[in-house]
C-alpha cells in the first residue's frame, strides 16, 4: 500500500532584504493557550519595540476574526503580517493571506509567534519555537516557501486552507474532546483526551480513500492527511512530514481493538508506527475521503471542519506561502 519514496522539494530560507523596517501587523488572539495570548501581549509590544521593529497590534475578538483581519493587512500592504496564538490563530491568519493572494490584492509574509496548546504548524514548517527566537526572527527576516493545503466539503464546501494538517476521525475526536479539558494545557491535554477517545470513538466509519490512482475501502479508525509532521503537540502522524515537497503524507489507520489503540498510542508519540500492520503510510497530492458507512468527524489545524461529514476532498498548493524562519 505505501507509495514509493519521491525525494523531497526542501527550499533553502532565504532574506531578501531587511525586515525589520518592514510594516509587520501582529495579530494576537487573546484566549489562545488558556490566555497565553492575551499575557503575551505587552511583552510582545515590549520586545518588539526595543528591537527596533514596525509594527501595529491587534486583538481578535471572536472565532475566524483573524481571517478577516489578516486578509485586510495583506491587502492594505503589511509585508508581515504575524499570528499570536496556536494553531487555530495561525490556520484563520493563514487563510486571511491566502485569500488576499488568490485574489492578487497581497503578498504579506507569515510571521508566528506560537503560545497555544499544540503549536503543530510552527513545529512543521519549521517557525522559530520560543518567544525570544520568534521575536529575533521578525527582525532578521529570513523566510522560507510551504506549500498549503485545500480542504473542501464538511462545514466548508468551498474550502478552508490549512497549514499543518487535516485528520479524520480518531485524532479529530481526541481535539473536540481536548477543548473540552480546561485544567490541562499543552501535551498532556491531547493525552488525557486520546484514553477518553478511546472509549467514546470505537467503531471506524466505513471509508473510501482515493489518491493518485490508488483506492482503498476500510473502517478506518483515523486518516490523517499532513503538510507538516505532528497533531496535538506531540503525536508524530507524519514523521518525514516536509511542508514544502508538493505531497501530502498520509497516515490511514484500520480499525482495531481498544487494547490495540493503547498499543499504538506510544508509536505515534515516537513516529514509529510505520510497519504496523494496521497502518498504511503513503503520499500523494490530492486525497478523497467518503464515508461509506457512518460519518467523518475532521479537524483542519485544529479547527472544526465538521462533526458528521460524509466527503472531503484535499489537494495541495504548491510553494503558497512564505513563512519567516530563525536562521
Amino acid at each position: 500500500m505505501n507509495l514509493p519514496d519521491q525525494p523531497p522539494a526542501t527550499y533553502l530560507p532565504t532574506n531578501p532584504e531587511p525586515s525589520r523596517g518592514a510594516l509587520h501587523t501582529i495579530i494576537v488572539n487573546p484566549t489562545s493557550g488558556r490566555g497565553n495570548g492575551e499575557k503575551y501581549y505587552p511583552l510582545i509590544e515590549k520586545r518588539l519595540s526595543e528591537l527596533g521593529v514596525h509594527f501595529e497590534m491587534i486583538r481578535t475578538e471572536g472565532p475566524e476574526h483573524a481571517i478577516l483581519l489578516a486578509e485586510a493587512a495583506s491587502r492594505s500592504g503589511s509585508e508581515v503580517v504575524v499570528a499570536v496564538g496556536g494553531d487555530g490563530t495561525a490556520n484563520e491568519v493563514l487563510n486571511g493571506l491566502v485569500l488576499a493572494r488568490q485574489a492578487g490584492e497581497g503578498e504579506a509574509v507569515l510571521g508566528l509567534i506560537p503560545v497555544g496548546r499544540g503549536n503543530d504548524f510552527a513545529f512543521g514548517s519549521g517557525a522559530a519555537a520560543g518567544f525570544e527566537e520568534a521575536c529575533q526572527a521578525l527582525v532578521t527576516g529570513w523566510r522560507k516557501w510551504i506549500d498549503v493545503g485545500c480542504v473542501r466539503g464538511g462545514d466548508y464546501p468551498e474550502g478552508r486552507y490549512f497549514g499543518n494538517g487535516v485528520g479524520i476521525g480518531f485524532d479529530a475526536v481526541v481535539g473536540f474532546e481536548a477543548l473540552k479539558l480546561k485544567r490541562l494545557h499543552g501535551f498532556p491535554s491531547y493525552i488525557v483526551a486520546a484514553l477518553k477517545t478511546i472509549f467514546l470513538y470505537y467503531h471506524a466509519p466505513l471509508v473510501r480513500v482515493e489518491f493518485d490512482g490508488y483506492e482503498k475501502q476500510l473502517p478506518a479508525l483515523m486518516v490523517s492527511v499532513m503538510n507538516g509532521k505532528r497533531m496535538g503537540g506531540g503525536f508524530f502522524m507524519a514523521p518525514d512530514g516536509q511542508p514544502d515537497d508538493g505531497l501530502f503524507d498520509m497516515c490511514i489507520v484500520n480499525q482495531v481493538s481498544r487494547p490495540a489503540i493503547f498499543k499504538l498510542i506510544p508509536r505515534f508519540m515516537k513516529g514509529s508506527q510505520a510497519g504496523h500492520p494496521a497502518v498504511h503510510m503513503a503520499r500523494a497530492d490530492r486525497v478523497t475521503v467518503t464515508a461509506l458507512q457512518g460519518t467523518l468527524p475532521a479537524h483542519a489545524d485544529g479547527e472544526t471542519l465538521c462533526y458528521a461529514g460524509q466527503r472531503l476532498e484535499l489537494s495541495v498548493m504548491p510553494r503558497m506561502l512564505e513563512v519567516i524562519v530563525p536562521l
